[in-house]
């Protein structure tokens, strides 16, 4: 069993990923600085320190969890923001994943695996679904600042010998996803719905993503702990999903019988993406396991139990 450090490990796929870790046995260090994860979300058996990625006493940290392996999950993650600040997305994003791996390499970690994406980094591909050998030519900030830190992943191995697996994630849903952001579909239109609000569907709904389970990308993480060395990994399902198909399926697991809004894209999303699978399947044994209603229907059930709350 290994020490291991999750950044942003109070958020929606940190959380989940925590859980598992401790399962299989791990000493967990969780380091999150709350923006958008939920101290709730945080296993009680992990040890849980509230600091951003930025701040340079993420070394302290580092010293006294002697971690072998640390999960980047933290980030700011959300497109639209990411055009409005683009320098506080570049804060974020590339100066705090700089910090940490120098943490990194001054505290002896063995690997790090880390969460980039597939959403966003290949900009709007003219090849569907978008395999790794894609050119990424991302039209927003945030996924300029995500391919940036794949770069400085390969830097670090390069001159330093850390390792490293970068998994781009498709758009992934589940329970504890935030609702209240502007990322998050999925979450939005449980929660929308479930008080009898109206969504607003942008891109007239027509616009196509890949949707994986959160359960099913903190299983390939895990996954990645002793494969994947050097590798980036797309964790698609090669599946395109509309967003009025998935306004259809939530509407009916919520008993939402109104019609939505609908608007045009908003600055720095694409129309269509969604990505191949095949690589992660060959390198580390991995494909999705829950189907789209399957997860959908836990993710409405967990929200319809928090409002109950």
């Amino acid at each position: 069993m290994s020490n291991i450090l999750v950044t942003g490990g109070a958020g929606f796929i940190g959380s989940h990923l925590v859980d598992m870790l401790l399962d299989a046995g791990h000493e967990v260090t969780v380091v999150d600085n709350l923006v958008s994860g939920h101290r709730e979300n945080v296993h009680p058996s992990a040890t849980f320190v509230e600091m951003d990625v930025v701040d340079h006493a993420l070394g302290d940290v580092m010293a006294k969890a002697s971690p072998e392996f640390v999960f980047h999950m933290a980030a700011q993650i959300n497109v639209t923001r990411s055009v409005r600040e683009p320098v506080y997305d570049a804060q974020c994003n590339v100066l705090g994943s700089v910090n940490l791996l120098q943490c990194c390499v001054d505290h002896g970690v063995k690997k790090v695996i880390y969460a980039s994406t597939g959403g966003a980094i290949y900009g709007d591909p003219t090849e569907l679904p978008v395999p790794e050998t894609y050119p990424p030519k991302p039209v927003s900030p945030y996924g300029v600042s995500k391919y940036c830190v794949e770069h400085y992943l390969h830097l670090y191995k390069h001159i330093y010998d850390l390792d490293f697996t970068i998994l781009r994630f498709p758009n992934v849903y589940g329970p504890r996803q935030d609702p209240h952001g502007e990322a998050g579909v999925c979450a939005i239109l449980a929660v929308m719905m479930l008080d009898g609000e109206t969504p607003t569907l942008y891109g007239f709904g027509e616009p196509t993503r890949d949707y994986v389970y959160g359960g099913d990308i903190a299983r390939a993480n895990i996954l990645a702990m002793d494969k994947g060395s050097g590798e980036i990994l797309n964790l698609g399902s090669a599946k395109a999903t509309s967003v009025n198909e998935l306004f259809d399926i939530v509407s009916e697991l919520t008993a939402f019988n109104a019609e939505p809004k609908r608007e045009a894209l908003r600055p720095g999303e694409v129309s269509h993406i969604y990505c191949t699978g095949d690589r992660a399947a060959e390198v580390l044994g991995w494909r999705p396991e829950v189907g789209m209603r399957e997860g959908l229907e836990q993710t409405v059930a967990f929200f319809r139990e928090k409002k109950k709350a």
